[in-house]
């Protein structure tokens, strides 16, 4: 059993009464692109999930830099932005083994970050791509059901939302949702005032990924 799924499992399942919940983590990154965004989303993520999925996560998410050892305390990170990221050899380095040791990132293209992303997960794995996951992929048949893969949130160059993965062996350790802008969906309803089944879609597709994580 890895690392991380040893150390995370009591914590996400056991009840409040026994701690606070299992912690999840916002992506801080260097390059200029603004890892800040959408500040509400992640908030609404694990009020939505706790309610529905009866997880236990604490519901202020961290925020954690790849060069910390700190990253080694969450099992799931999350990333998003608009702009440039640059990953440091040692940033690299550090996510590879977070990756290798359970830990898993989910990065959602708030558009303009795709080329930058590609590139710098090459440092991570340069032998390593991202395949495209079909609608019949597990993680769009959790607790909620999409037949046709991902969701739409935002229209940005209108294309077809697609969600692709980097995998170890057979586990998904990098979730990549692009042309979606699942993050958007999450913030508060007045923020950028998506209709209600929108933003009820995009938090449903949120907690899949929630929900297959901690089943993996």
């Amino acid at each position: 059993m890895r690392i991380l799924t040893i150390l995370f499992l009591f914590a996400f399942f056991s009840t409040p009464a026994q701690n606070q919940g299992v912690k999840i983590a916002l992506l801080k990154y260097n390059g200029g692109g603004d890892w800040y965004a959408n500040p509400t989303s992640l908030p609404n993520l694990i009020e939505f999930s706790n309610t529905n999925l009866k997880t236990n996560i604490f519901p202020e998410p961290s925020t954690v830099e790849l060069s910390s050892p700190e990253i080694f305390n969450f099992p799931f990170i999350h990333a998003t932005g608009h702009g440039n990221i640059i990953l440091s050899d040692n940033e690299a380095t550090n996510l590879r083994i977070y990756l290798e040791g359970g830990g898993f990132l989910h990065v959602d293209d708030n558009y303009g970050l795709d080329e930058y992303f590609r590139r710098e997960m090459k440092k991570v794995f340069p032998d390593k791509d991202f395949v495209e996951l079909p609608p019949t992929f597990p993680i769009f048949h959790q607790k909620y059901t999409f037949n046709e893969g991902l969701p739409k949130v935002h229209e940005h160059d209108n294309k077809q939302p697609q969600a692709f993965g980097l995998f170890i062996e057979e586990r998904l350790v990098c979730l990549y949702t692009y042309e979606s802008d699942l993050g958007d969906g999450w913030e508060d309803a007045d923020v950028h005032s998506d209709p209600e089944e929108v933003r009820l879609r995009a938090l449903k597709m949120g907690a899949n990924i929630i929900q297959y994580v901690f089943n993996q």
